[in-house]
């Protein structure tokens, strides 16, 4: 017998009708599984963890990912339309950086879940 199924079928209206009050709205349904297609990428994940550390220049990341910085501007591009990165003009150079604690958090919670099985 599997533990994880129920043995019944029994409703729970309260639960349900909880539930179903707060259900996201389609609108923002799509720019939660858009966020989550967008950082599903090796390479923009390695990108984010990069900026995780250190404010970095398209120069710096191709070279810190061993890529053509063609591919590191496309992928920065995706990661700024986003919001989940934020260019800052320094002088003729251009950095880029998280655009927030909350990338931060989303980030580092994601990545502390998939260490602490290891």
């Amino acid at each position: 017998m599997n533990k994880d199924i129920c043995e019944t079928t029994a409703i729970h209206p309260q639960k349900i009708e909880d539930v179903q009050r707060h259900l996201l709205k389609d609108k923002d349904l799509m720019q939660l599984s858009t966020l989550f297609k967008v950082i599903s990428d090796p390479t923009r994940i390695r990108i984010l963890y990069a900026l995780d550390r250190q404010q970095l220049c398209v120069c710096d990341i191709a070279v810190i990912l061993n890529m053509s910085q063609s591919a590191i501007s496309h992928q920065l591009k995706l990661l700024k339309m986003s919001h989940l990165v934020v260019p800052k003009r320094q002088g003729k150079a251009v950095f880029y950086q998280l655009a927030d604690e909350h990338v931060k958090k989303i980030f580092n919670q994601a990545l502390d879940h998939v260490m602490e099985d290891m």
